[in-house]
């Protein structure tokens, strides 16, 4: 038996030794490093700069169409008529013609203004919705390193007790040595101690994985990397008002908001399709030069005389400006459908928006109600830690002068662990609520 707790001795030991090198790493630290490194992040930031490169008016189509063309042309003609005064002869004609159109709508019912407006509430959009992208890292990095703060406090009761059970045993073994315990004394505190060593190494295990669960939340590529937690876990909770975050809520909110710039995007659809009903006013103008280049052939006429025909050079150059003007008469009511659709879609976004509101007050109410009972239980466990950490000092005493046997020593080491494990249980419960209630709130900001 001995030979065991000195294997598991040094295996504990040797565990601790091959920690690599940490890194001090804080809460803001962390939520630095995800928002950097969130894949969704990156996604999110490069469709706001795809929606700002968009917010243009020359993509609103303000600005006229300008084109350069260039046409170049040739041929080739052989003819062959004896009943023609010039019998036989062929030419080879090219030619070219540069020019230059331009193409403006004066006007098409302010089309290219609500253009324009709807280019910039999809920046807006593109933005809410990378915002909520940030919010959603910071809230999972928030909870990766709490919950990794947790799992180190639980790995630090682990280690007190398995302390307190390597004491014991010495204690038990230097009493039997003097004939003041039995076998059986020695034989429990033994495998108190080696049942504390085991539960000591899963929890060295479920801590290892909680900081490596922190590293893929923040978005490490080498998750080796060890960090130490630099926060301290803080029992003091503050309170929150219902009425005042309802209000902060309804103001703040990320997705409410992104509902919000929906509704004005089916405002600025149905104007758009409003603008159908107005006539389309354009103007085009330009210039043309034409060159062409024809070159003939000896013909030989019906005389039977044979003549050089020669070349003929010639050019032209031409401007112009044209108006045009289109009015849909009659398409069947198709333009009224359209515009009915849109004005439909507008009712839609705004019936989503209530339903929302309603939504989003109803979990506010049951997470407020959850933080406060959250809030309320730590702070009983809490007292059941404190009553418990004395009354396993107190047993620790009383078991050194012969007062209490192992086994009552041994329910009160196990109501120490299970209080302390109530106790975190209930923090984590009350930082994970806690967060979504500041996320509710649209709290979660860079």
């Amino acid at each position: 038996m001995k030979n065991r707790i000195a294997l598991v001795s040094l295996f504990v030991l040797f565990v601790l030794a091959q920690l690599p090198a940490q890194q001090p790493l804080s809460l803001s630290q962390a939520i630095e490093k995800g928002l950097k490194q969130n894949f969704q992040v990156l996604i999110a930031q490069q469709e706001v700069a795809i929606a700002q490169n968009d917010n243009n008016w020359a993509v609103a189509g303000k600005y006229p169409a300008i084109d350069f063309t260039l046409n170049v042309n040739n041929g080739y003609q052989q003819n062959n008529n004896p009943a023609s005064f010039l019998r036989e002869f062929y030419s080879v004609s090219s030619g070219i013609q540069p020019g230059v159109e331009a193409v403006w709508v004066l006007f098409d019912g302010y089309r290219v203004r609500f253009t324009k407006q709807q280019l910039e509430t999809l920046e807006r959009l593109s933005q809410g919705n990378a915002q909520v992208a940030v919010e959603n890292a910071i809230e999972s990095v928030i909870l990766a390193y709490y919950n990794a703060l947790v799992e180190r406090e639980q790995l630090e009761v682990r280690e007190r007790v398995l302390t307190l059970s390597r004491d014991r045993l010495s204690y038990e073994r230097v009493r039997q040595e003097y004939g003041q315990a039995g076998a059986f004394d020695v034989l429990q505190t033994q495998d108190a101690y080696i049942n504390d060593s085991m539960s000591y190494l899963i929890q060295r295990t479920t801590f290892e994985n909680a900081l490596r669960n922190l590293n893929t939340t923040m978005g490490e590529p080498d998750l080796s990397v060890r960090y130490t937690l630099t926060d301290q876990l803080a029992y003091e909770a503050p309170a929150y008002e219902l009425e005042a975050l309802r209000s902060r809520m309804l103001a703040n909110n990320r997705s409410l908001q992104n509902l919000q710039v929906n509704r004005e995007l089916a405002r600025i659809q149905t104007d758009l399709r409003e603008t159908t009903r107005q006539p389309r006013v354009d103007v085009r103008t330009g210039m043309v030069y034409n060159f062409n280049r024809n070159h003939a052939s000896t013909g030989i006429f019906a005389s039977g005389e044979e003549r050089d025909l020669g070349g003929i050079q010639s050019s032209s150059f031409n401007g112009f400006i044209n108006f045009s003007a289109s009015y849909t008469l009659f398409d069947w009511g198709l333009r009224q459908r359209q515009i009915e659709r849109a004005k439909m879609e507008e009712l839609i976004a705004q019936l989503n928006i209530n339903d929302l509101q309603r939504t989003l007050s109803n979990n506010l109410e049951n997470t407020l109600a959850e933080y406060n009972n959250q809030k309320e239980l730590l702070a009983v466990t809490t007292q059941l830690v404190n009553n418990a950490q004395r009354n396993l000092e107190i047993a620790e005493e009383r078991f050194r002068g012969g007062l209490i046997n192992s086994f009552d020593y041994r329910t009160i080491q196990l109501g120490y662990i299970n209080a302390t494990q109530s106790q975190l249980n209930a923090y984590f419960n009350l930082k994970t609520t806690e967060t979504e209630l500041i996320r509710l709130i649209g709290g979660l900001v860079r």
